[in-house]
């Protein structure tokens, strides 16, 4: 049977099990806050971690995910582009009322509010790819193509 899940990582695990998805969330004993801890703490690349960043738009001051491959960094001009206006850096505060979630806990789903959603292109060259799942230490596996399902994000270059 699985240990118990803080209340942050237990909100994911309810999220994927609402969506019909079989996969589980893990609690490790060690950070894995950053994408090279991540990958570090579960053995694999550190391009197969996915980082959900929130950023805001400028103007309307709408939240948007970009999901990205732990190697690659936004290019926020691409994404600026995509939305039809500049992107603005979300405080900690911004991140955890759109989300629910504390910075560098921020899972894919299961957020407040319904986000829209950028994925990078490059997790899909991967078998398995590893999201944090609600809290700086929790983390699940899934297949790439499960985050467009469970996101309806659409993929596109990020870099």
């Amino acid at each position: 049977m699985t240990q118990s899940l803080s209340s942050s990582a237990q909100k994911v695990q309810d999220a994927l099990n609402a969506l019909g998805m079989r996969l589980e969330v893990v609690e490790l004993p060690g950070s894995t806050r950053t994408a090279v801890e991540a990958a570090q703490a579960v053995g694999c690349q550190v391009g197969q971690i996915v980082k959900s960043l929130i950023f805001k738009g400028k103007r309307s001051k709408r939240p948007i995910l970009v999901i990205a491959s732990g190697a690659n960094r936004v290019n926020e001009k691409k994404i600026a582009a995509l939305i039809n206006e500049p992107l603005g850096k979300a405080d900690a505060d911004f991140v955890r009322q759109q989300t629910g979630f504390a910075i560098g806990g921020v899972p894919p789903l299961g957020h407040k509010n319904e986000i829209e959603t950028y994925i990078d292109e490059d997790l899909l060259q991967y078998k398995e790819v590893w999201a944090a799942a609600g809290t700086p230490r929790a983390l699940f596996h899934l297949d790439p193509k499960d985050l467009k399902k469970m996101t309806s994000g659409h993929i596109v270059d990020i870099k």
